[in-house]
């Protein structure tokens, strides 16, 4: 049977982590940073749920190309609109496998001198970890197979689905 986890799951972790972040973050305004494209449906849901104010920017980045692999490689193809120093910001990813992109982009952020900086992934797998990075608040920890849906894709395609499953061969 293939993994999966429902809408209901998803919106239920995605309250629970807006409780949490809201409370770390109380008296305070964050930029939420997504990463583009797979976050964009996790990030407005939780934007949505906080109870602090919240501005957003996006990243783009590119390591996997067309493939279910990553090259290892990670570039910056869309960069933020606005600049974060002084800033409390919030990097939104869906997934964190090898911990490559997030790293790079973590290291990327931290050198623009932001108030404070931290992680939320939607799925962590970190049987998958090729560096060591530990995100600050976790959606859910899956085994390491192929996930589409709620973002997650697969060559572009799955993105609409409302809830998270196994990409089957």
């Amino acid at each position: 049977m293939a993994f999966r986890i429902s809408e209901e799951e998803i919106q239920r972790r995605v309250s629970e982590l807006a409780d949490e972040i809201s409370k770390d973050y109380e008296g305070k305004e964050i930029v939420l940073v997504g990463v583009l494209k797979g976050a964009f449906v996790f990030l407005a849901d939780l934007m949505r749920k906080l109870k602090v104010p919240s501005r957003v920017d996006f990243l783009a980045v590119s390591s996997y190309g067309k493939f279910t692999e990553t090259t290892g490689q990670v570039k910056i193809i869309k960069d933020l609109d606005h600049p974060i120093e002084h800033e409390h910001v919030l990097i939104v990813e869906d997934i964190l496998d090898t911990g490559l992109t997030l790293n790079y982009i973590y290291s990327l952020l931290r050198k623009r001198n932001p108030a404070s900086l931290k992680t939320v992934v939607l799925l962590d797998k970190p049987e998958k970890r090729l560096v060591d990075f530990k995100p600050d608040y976790v959606g859910f920890t899956v085994p390491p197979v192929f996930l589409v849906g709620y973002g997650l894709d697969a060559a572009e395609k799955y993105r609409y689905l409302p809830y998270i499953t196994e990409l089957e061969k």
